[in-house]
């Protein structure tokens, strides 16, 4: 077989990416190629080593037994080379490199959109690659470096680093629907009002909690709307449609200027922090320790609890 050339590497980086993947489209996406030069990467990595790597049909890309194979062992190779570059930040002052984040809206608009001028000014160097979306995510399998989600919901085998303190959950109302159906004062009152209710990423209904500890009550609220999203409930209930359940912090501006009120504030509920989490390996992701620092920095909790390994 000829010698390994530097034209092998980006076929063979096109092809892991790939079967990560699954999908040409996602690693076009991933990689900011198009799908034709995939497919004619692919083609001449196959020709080139004289056997088939991918079963590829309209709908599915599947490796075969030797791409499998060969994908695992590159992959391994690949995070060598990673944690080998990353190594290097040690000695730089500046973190270098892409940055890629997986974050609900609700984070995004609280803690990372604060400090985005303060982060790209200071680290002039990464490139900050932010999907939002508020449905579960492998973030391994979708290729992102990090996410941020309720730290309940975040996988065991990952670490997680709280962003903030324990979040406070509140019902909402505007005075005009107050004013109108009255205010209620027990979690069974709820059952006589309308309700903005919430679907989370994996399109559930989300059960409103009152309440903490042995006194919490799980409330399914009768309602004639129901949002994926906080903004379009928020701004909802500031027109009047009914009562909405969420983070205290997020209707901060429309509870100071009076569009809302807490009703039930006895009936309030503490819920895990918001956590930055990435999956266990040895190096972290350029720029991911100095986001995290800011954002902790913005929230007021202290830089002395908290580690992110460097090596």
């Amino acid at each position: 077989m000829a010698p390994f050339t530097r034209s092998d590497l980006s076929d063979l980086t096109v092809f892991v990416t790939i079967v990560r993947r699954g999908s040409f489209r996602q690693a076009a996406i991933e990689l900011d190629l198009t799908t034709s030069a995939l497919s004619h990467s692919v083609k001449k990595l196959e020709s080139r080593l004289g056997v088939r790597l991918l079963n590829r049909t309209s709908r599915s890309v599947v490796p075969t037994d030797i791409g499998a194979e060969l994908a695992r062992r590159l992959a391994d190779g690949f995070q060598t080379i990673s944690e080998a570059l990353a190594a290097l930040d040690l000695y730089r002052r500046f973190p270098v490199g892409r940055l890629r984040l997986n974050i609900p809206k609700d984070a995004s608009r609280l803690l990372v959109s604060p400090v985005l001028v303060d982060f790209l000014r200071a680290y002039p160097q990464i490139r900050l690659d932010v999907t939002v979306e508020d449905r579960p995510v492998d973030i391994i399998a979708e290729g992102f470096d990090a996410g941020i989600r309720y730290e309940s919901t975040i996988p065991k085998d990952m670490i997680a680093v709280a962003l903030t303190a324990p979040l406070r959950w509140v019902v909402v109302g505007a005075p005009a629907y107050l004013s109108r159906h009255g205010r209620p004062s027990r979690p069974e009152d709820l059952l006589q009002h309308s309700c903005i209710q919430m679907r989370v990423g994996d399109n559930t209904a989300f059960p409103w909690e009152l309440g903490d500890g042995a006194a919490m009550v799980r409330i399914d609220v009768p309602g004639p709307f129901c949002a994926n999203e906080t903004d379009i409930s928020v701004d909802a209930a500031v027109r009047g449609a009914g009562l909405a359940y969420c983070l205290e912090n997020r209707v901060e501006a429309e509870l100071r200027s009076g569009q809302l009120e807490v009703v039930m504030p006895d009936w309030s509920s503490m819920g895990p922090p918001f956590a930055m989490y990435y999956p266990s390996r040895r190096q972290t992701p350029p720029g991911l320790r100095q986001l995290i620092g800011l954002i902790r920095d913005q929230e007021g909790l202290p830089s002395s609890s908290w580690h992110v390994p460097t090596a």
